[in-house]
Parts: structure tokens; sequence; C-alpha cells
């Protein structure tokens, strides 16, 4: 019988050796696309649209103007708008048909995505892989996990978004603190 505190322990091992991977280069893209961008909107579909939402959260509480794709209150986009999508596949079909309209429309299309060479990663400008596996593609990522289906993808995009937005905010000089985010943060609750 597994022990839960030893499969944690695993979890979190193999999590810092995924995020090792990444290719700086592409998070400091990332980091540049998102401080040049007029509005970020973010997208995904399932457990990956949870994570994606919580990078959302974070670059409005740094003062960013963010949107997620699909809630009531989302403008609509225009060029000099930056479109993040979070999909392990990169094959989701309403977010390949999301990412042909934002194109069509000049936005820039930014993918964090297992597959890079996917149908969304050929639509991106930006490409961030995150090593990590998934049922929804039969392509081998050649990464094997103690963990079934995306988890270790989403576990990685959550991750990585954190650090993503710490070190976007160390970048551009702008506060990170409790007082800051709880400026922005919400409070009818």
């Amino acid at each position: 019988m597994k022990d839960v505190i030893q499969t944690s322990v695993a979890i979190a091992n193999e999590l810092a050796e995924n995020l090792a991977r990444i290719d700086t280069g592409a998070a400091d893209a990332l980091i540049d696309a998102i401080l040049s961008a007029k509005r970020v909107f973010s997208a995904g579909c399932g457990r990956s649209l949870l994570m994606i939402r919580g990078l959302a959260m974070r670059l409005m509480h740094l003062g960013l103007t963010s949107y997620v794709v699909g809630e009531t209150v989302t403008p609509a986009v225009a060029p000099g708008d930056l479109l993040i999508i979070g999909s392990g596949s990169g094959e989701t079909g309403s977010l390949v048909t999301m990412a042909q309209k934002a194109k069509k429309l000049g936005v820039k299309i930014a993918l964090i995505t297992i597959y890079p060479d996917s149908t969304l990663g050929n639509l991106a400008d930006i490409v961030l892989r995150i090593p990590g596996t998934t049922g929804k593609s039969e392509k081998d990522s050649g990464i094997v996990s103690v963990q079934p289906g995306g988890n270790m993808f989403e576990q990685s995009m959550l991750l990585f978004g954190d650090a993503l937005v710490i070190c976007l905010a160390d970048r551009a000089g702008m506060q990170l603190n409790d007082a800051s985010i709880m400026s922005r943060h919400a409070n009818l609750e």
C-alpha cells in the first residue's frame, strides 16, 4: 500500500526535476511578451484552465490588465494583446479555433505545452515547453511520472506561473508583496 507522505515527496521531487528542464530563453520571451502587451488574455481547458486562471489572477495582482477567456466580463481582443494558452497536448479543438481567431485579429499568442510541434505550437509566437505526460496525445513525450494523466504538466504549469510572476515583477520593478497583492485582491469575500 502506498504511503501518502512518501508519494507527496516523490511528486514534489518529480516537479522540481521537471521545472529545471524548462528553457530559460522561452520563459524570458514570455515575460517580455507579457510586459509589452496592452492586455493579457489567458485560456485553457479542464485542469489546465484552472492553472492558467491562477496565472491570470497573479498578473492582475501585479496591476496588469488580465482576463480569462470565457468569463462574461472578458472583452474582445485587439492587436497589441497577448493570448496565453495552457494546453498539454497542444491539440484541444476549442483552443485551436480560439488561437486561429486570435491570429487573424493580430493578437500575439504564447503557448505553454508538452508538445511544441503541435497544432497550437505551430500557431503560437512563443512556445514554452513544460515536460510532462498526458493521455490526450498519442505522441510519447519521453517523460515518466509517478502520477497519472496530465498531473505533472498541470502542477508544473501552476508552479511555473507563480515563479514567472515573481520574476516578471522583479524585472519590471513592480511591488510584489502582501500589501501590494492585497490592495488588488478580491475584498467582497
